[in-house]
């Protein structure tokens, strides 16, 4: 709430069959409302343990429908999503973000990298604006993880996956930097990079990484507050004002 204080919500429970075409209407009509209101396109979060990422992951989707099950059922949902979105604002202007092998918000799978390569053959029939992966590279707390070997192994099998069968432009994110996201890309390992701390403490990103210019520290204990402004519009400019780039 606007005074910091958490309001009443429901008990969480499993979506009926009948109401998931629902869901994916409300996708839908988001993604045209987004177009509406000046973006160039959308990008579907289906990563980190939110609701498409729950239907993926076999230790989340218990469902006995058609929904539930095998990869291809737990699939179903992110395919409809993909295609209604896709169908109403362009392929051209739809992506979406997959995080397979992270169990963020306990949304894990027996066999995560079988679920990858499901989920990028399947994604492999449209011709998506890109496809947005996360390294398992972070926690909730902001901790790099894959420390271990079985961890590194893993990650290294998904990428080979990822970037050895997908067919579109691809986008990496987890705890890059300026030199490292060059790196990346330089090296082949993704067509782009995508910054989220950073960019909330720097809204000028793009301009001091080209000018290598020193970065605003950001402050993680407001990155979830419900102050309208500490945290989110404070961070100073490199330039004040602003430097307009034609």
């Amino acid at each position: 709430m606007p005074d910091g204080s958490l309001a009443s919500f429901s008990q969480p429970r499993a979506l009926a069959t009948a109401e998931i075409s629902v869901v994916v209407e409300q996708f839908r009509i988001a993604a045209r409302n987004a177009i509406s209101a000046g973006f160039d396109g959308v990008e579907i979060h289906g990563a980190h343990g939110y609701l498409i990422d729950q239907f993926l992951k076999d230790g989340v989707n218990d469902r006995t429908d058609e929904y539930g099950g095998s990869i291809e059922n737990r699939c179903r949902f992110a395919r409809e999503i993909v295609e209604g979105v896709a169908a109403e604002i362009g392929v051209e202007r739809t992506a979406i973000r997959l995080s397979p092998i992270i169990d963020h918000n306990g949304a894990t799978d027996t066999d995560s990298l079988a679920l990858t390569r499901h989920l990028i053959r399947l994604l492999n029939r449209y011709a998506l604006a890109y496809l947005h992966v996360t390294e398992p590279r972070f926690t909730r707390e902001g901790i790099k993880q894959c420390r271990t070997t079985e961890a590194e192994f893993l990650a290294a099998r998904m990428w080979s996956i990822v970037r050895g069968e997908y067919r579109g432009a691809l986008m990496r994110s987890g705890g890059y930097g300026r030199e490292s996201g060059m790196e990346a890309v330089s090296k082949g390992h993704a067509d782009m990079i995508a910054f989220g701390r950073l960019f909330i403490s720097n809204p000028d990103l793009p301009l001091r990484f080209a000018i290598d210019s020193r970065l605003n520290e950001y402050d993680r204990s407001t990155f979830y507050t419900h102050h309208q402004v500490a945290g989110y519009t404070d961070y100073p400019f490199h330039m004040n004002p602003p430097l307009q780039i034609q």
